[in-house]
């Protein structure tokens, strides 16, 4: 049996599916992330990209890639964040609180050496990305 998680935009115009399980979760520090979060940290949940529908309000998403690896889509409505597509790893990060129904279960920090609220939560903290995603697999303490 597959778990299927549904979720929305802000308004609810766009509504998304996220099947299976998530290939991580966990919470991004860096400058994008921050700024396209407005918020100190960004919660993260990557899913495999196939594993990512829009159901419906297709025509109300939009795109913008403000880094070259990541491809932002948003509710053209509402302004709602929607999801970001990582191509060149092969998985979508849908906001954790954008899945109601997904329990968050962080597994660890990436970009921790960017960050601007330290997090004092035992998980392990990379100062970039793990080497298995192309970083430098570099942990940095708390």
């Amino acid at each position: 049996m597959t778990m299927t998680h549904k979720g929305t935009c802000f308004c609810g115009s766009v509504e998304t599916e996220v099947s299976g399980k998530p290939e991580g979760m966990g919470y991004c520090h860096c400058e994008s992330c921050r700024a396209w979060s407005a918020g100190p940290v960004n919660a993260f949940s990557l899913w495999k990209t196939d594993s990512v529908r829009i159901t419906k309000g297709q025509e109300l998403v939009g795109e913008y890639a403000g880094t070259p690896n990541s491809m932002r889509r948003f509710c053209k409505k509402c302004g709602g964040h929607i999801m970001t597509d990582h191509p060149q790893w092969g998985v979508t990060d849908v906001f954790a609180a954008a899945i109601p129904s997904l329990v968050f279960e962080p597994g660890l920090h990436v970009n921790y050496a960017e960050t601007v609220l330290p997090m004092q939560d035992g998980l392990p903290k990379f100062k970039d990305f793990p080497t298995e995603i192309g970083g430098s697999g570099e942990q940095v303490p708390e």
